[in-house]
């Protein structure tokens, strides 16, 4: 393939500006301090302008809301199918969820931006605005269960009630700086009003400035990530989340009559790397810790390899159309 061949081109900027950030990590330029700064900024600033706007001005009548709900059936089969393959234990439920949670924000967004346009940002916002909220609480409500079993067995008293634990991670997951935006962004396009120049500008300015700086972040924080000796099963679940996770999205939407440019969004999404959020996840529950971290960056690095091979593959046998 050349430079000029929609999938290099696409990823090349990607790859080109995490590389950046993980040479300005390992130099020290941007220290370990200032990334809670820069995350900040990000995700309170940059994706706020980004998602609203987005919203705010999409032709929402044409979305196919049938490969965003295909998306969370293919994610929650397989969670179950890790779950029991590996064991019923919460350990497992964690890792289950890393093998099925993208990062459909830092690295989602500005790929999908390059590759598909404001029209497959769409698509991809539809599915972020339930992401957290759907496969968080689901994984939320299986560890709760599974810690509940785990500590009758070992005789332990005292363990928090289901309901209100997953009352709270629903709550969390709407009272969030992603969903937030999305929702105001389309109620705010129901009204049909349309954004004025003085406000749309300034927004999309921010906007653009998201993909660089959420890039650059992701390179910063793999610099300061060490894998070490979870090498082998941060391995094992990057294959998980990055080919069969795409492979099968892929599979049920073709066995459905899916395609198009919904349908290559949301394999592209299954294709991408591990989410920051399951590390988060993996922290509350004190839970496979170590292995989830060093699971963020490999399967980052593996991405960068399958990602590029599964657009290709879309881009030959999924034609957009128009």
């Amino acid at each position: 393939m050349t430079l000029d061949h929609p999938v290099v081109s696409s990823m090349l900027p990607v790859v080109l500006l995490i590389a950046i950030g993980f040479a300005a990590g390992r130099l020290r330029l941007i220290r370990g301090e200032a990334v809670r700064d820069l995350s900040n900024l990000v995700f309170l600033v940059l994706v706020q302008a980004l998602l609203f706007r987005t919203m705010a001005t999409a032709h929402l009548e044409r979305l196919d809301l049938r490969s965003v709900a295909l998306y969370y059936i293919v994610a929650g089969a397989m969670f179950f199918a890790l779950l029991f393959i590996q064991g019923l234990n919460s350990r497992s439920a964690v890792v289950a969820l890393a093998a099925i949670f993208s990062n459909t924000l830092m690295i989602g967004v500005p790929l999908v931006q390059l590759a598909y346009g404001q029209a497959g940002l769409v698509h991809l916002f539809t599915l972020i605005s339930m992401h957290a909220l759907v496969l968080l609480t689901l994984a939320t409500i299986v560890i709760e269960l599974l810690v509940a079993r785990e500590q009758a067995a070992n005789g332990q008293q005292g363990h928090r009630p289901i309901a209100a634990t997953v009352a709270r991670a629903v709550k969390n997951a709407i009272l969030h700086p992603v969903p937030l935006p999305i929702i105001a962004g389309f109620l705010y396009s129901l009204t049909g009003l349309g954004l004025h120049p003085v406000v749309e500008r300034p927004l999309k300015l921010l906007g653009d400035a998201f993909g660089p700086v959420a890039l650059v972040l992701v390179g910063v924080t793999l610099a300061q990530t060490a894998i070490g000796p979870h090498l082998r099963g941060a391995t094992g679940i990057s294959l998980l989340k990055c080919v069969v996770h795409p492979l099968l999205m892929a599979l049920a939407g073709w066995a459905l009559g899916l395609s198009g440019l919904a349908l290559s969004v949301m394999v592209v999404a299954a294709a991408l790397p591990v989410g920051a959020n399951v590390f988060l996840f993996s922290q509350r529950y004190h839970k496979a810790e170590e292995l989830v971290t060093a699971s963020l960056a490999v399967s980052t690095a593996v991405a960068v390899v399958t990602v590029s091979i599964t657009m290709a593959f879309l881009a030959r046998w999924n034609p957009l159309g128009g």
